[in-house]
């Protein structure tokens, strides 16, 4: 059984050094990306979508070019563990998603994806022998078009100096930056050393 370039077991080694352990998202979505690949026509530029935060985006990054960082990624949280590549121009492409109703032909697949035991109840290593053993079966697979709103990626606008935080930031968000305007996730302790530059660059 092999994921892309990757044997089952090659492919693990490589989710623990790039996720940090050997998640069962990342091998059931080993599977998932490997399938939409495999469906996708030669030649075509795509993008992709995944409709979970969780270990779907990671298993595309490792087996596809597109990447969070690059914009060919796209984390539409739709609490479905479930995936889509797509030709980034007319939007054609496949979707990935667990099957709810061939998972219960593995239960401790089923069990895990349902969250009918906590993490510590599950048997980890007979949940991956079990998505191993399963390979592909788990999945359904359907054609899709993605909506015009979602094709190509966002222009950035200019950049300018946030009026507080003297901080380069997209003019298109407003007079002061996002964070300064509330949305920071930080509680600031101390004051950096900063020095407002008032510019802009087209």
């Amino acid at each position: 059984m092999s994921i892309g370039q990757y044997s089952f077991e090659e492919y693990l080694s490589v989710v623990k050094s790039f996720h940090g352990y050997t998640a069962p998202g990342l091998a059931a979505g080993g599977f998932m990306v490997d399938l939409a690949l495999s469906r996708m026509p030669g030649g075509v530029l795509f993008d992709a979508v995944s409709e979970t935060r969780n270990c779907l985006p990671d298993a595309i990054q490792l087996l596809t070019p597109c990447t969070v960082g690059n914009g060919w990624l796209k984390i539409i949280n739709l609490g479905r563990f479930a995936l889509s590549l797509y030709d980034k121009h007319s939007g054609k492409g496949v979707r990935v998603f667990v099957d709810a109703q061939k998972i219960r032909a593995w239960p401790e697949v089923e069990a895990w994806l349902f969250k009918l035991k906590t993490k510590q109840e599950q048997d980890g290593q007979l949940l991956l022998e079990q998505i191993r053993q399963a390979g592909p079966e788990l999945y359904g697979i359907e054609t899709v078009l993605v909506q015009p709103q979602f094709l190509g990626k966002r222009r950035r606008g200019g950049i300018g100096c946030c009026n507080m935080c003297g901080e380069p930031y997209p003019i298109d968000d407003g007079a002061i930056c996002r964070a300064c305007a509330g949305e920071t996730p930080y509680v600031v302790f101390g004051e950096a050393n900063r020095s407002t530059v008032a510019w802009s660059r087209q």
